[in-house]
């Protein structure tokens, strides 16, 4: 597999159906999230962690790779995450409801593994269109 097709098994497969201990086949021990110009490490174990917190809210979770791109060593993948409202977030109670959300992944892939993951999700305009959440008037 190319990187490219690499990344895209990675979410629409070992993410999707929730296979914790295979991230490290795709995930560098060095991995770091970018949140902006800021750079945190969290290997592994982070990402691992990070699955295992989103399927306590969407314990349903599927992704869907829509496109990618690819500029040399980043791949920019735009995706549909489906998903059940099943637990709380960020003080929001679970509404039973099923999100489609989107999102863009910016991954880093070097020798076969990402090392950097950074993006962005469109959560808001799902829950708002969901009926979750509501402007006040």
């Amino acid at each position: 597999m190319d990187h490219k097709e690499k990344v895209k098994y990675f979410y629409e497969h070992i993410t999707t159906n929730h296979i914790v201990e295979k991230v490290a086949d795709y995930v560098s021990d060095d991995c770091a999230i970018r949140l902006g110009d800021k750079t945190i490490p969290v290997g592994v174990a982070g990402m691992q962690q990070h699955m295992i917190d989103v399927r306590k809210t969407y314990p349903d979770l599927k992704m869907i790779i829509t496109r990618q791109y690819c500029d040399g060593d980043y791949i920019i993948s735009e995706f549909i995450m489906e998903g059940t409202h099943k637990g709380e977030w960020l003080g929001m109670k679970p509404s039973g409801k099923k999100l489609c959300i989107t999102g863009v992944d910016i991954d880093k892939v070097i020798d076969g593994k990402i090392v950097e993951h950074g993006g962005a999700v469109n959560t808001f305009e799902a829950l708002f269109e969901a009926g979750i959440i509501c402007p006040s008037l």
